[in-house]
């Protein structure tokens, strides 16, 4: 018996909460107690949902991580990251469309919120409004900002480069995020990125401009 669109469009929703929960948990199980990532990121994402849903949602969120406080340059484990992340994403996907999206726009506004920082700026100025420099040198800072992973630049073109990530935690939607709000900060116009998750934790990004 047909349950009609509503009823499907609800469990459409639910086996996606169930996938995103899944991905992030298959994560935090190849994560190390090594792994780590600055505050810094923490309070980008926390204030996204200040934004969009208010402080209490904000704090619900970094509670998931079972943090109370933050410090920007504190290196933190990455579980409780990936443990915000999945209550974020849970929060903010009814309003943002669905979980890709909404692990996309924290991405997005997360980077905006780095950019702003002292981290950032720092990042901003080594650019120089260079859409390749700002490339080159967020593949060379996220050594600063977390303790794992590898990421490189292959240039593909002009306007074009393929942005290799190896043993990154964070799902590609979040990155097609972080990428394309760094170039936009720089003045590249028509900015299109696209992940390949080329396994749990390796995903490589086609970038053009």
């Amino acid at each position: 018996m047909d349950r009609g669109p509503v009823e499907g469009s609800t469990r459409a929703a639910g086996w996606a909460e169930q996938f995103a929960a899944w991905h992030l948990t298959e994560r935090c199980l190849a994560a190390t107690p090594e792994d780590g990532a600055r505050g810094m990121f923490f309070q980008g994402v926390v204030g996204v949902v200040n934004f969009l849903q208010g402080e209490e949602a904000g704090a619900k969120c970094l509670a998931a991580s079972g943090l109370k406080e933050l410090n920007a340059a504190e290196l933190y484990p990455v579980t409780r990251f990936l443990e915000m992340t999945a209550e974020v994403t849970r929060v903010l996907r009814p309003q943002l469309g669905d979980w890709e999206q909404a692990l996309r726009y924290i991405g997005t506004q997360a980077t905006v919120d780095f950019l702003a920082s002292m981290f950032g700026r720092e990042l901003m100025q080594a650019a120089a409004g260079n859409p390749w420099r700002m490339l080159q040198h967020m593949a060379e800072g996220y050594r600063a900002a977390v303790t794992y992973g590898e990421r490189s630049v292959l240039w593909t073109g002009d306007h074009s480069a393929r942005f290799v990530m190896r043993r990154d935690f964070m799902p590609a939607p979040y990155h097609e995020g972080v990428l394309q709000a760094a170039l936009e900060a720089v003045g590249a116009q028509d900015v299109q990125v696209h992940g390949r998750q080329l396994s749990l934790l390796d995903t490589e990004y086609d970038v053009s401009w």
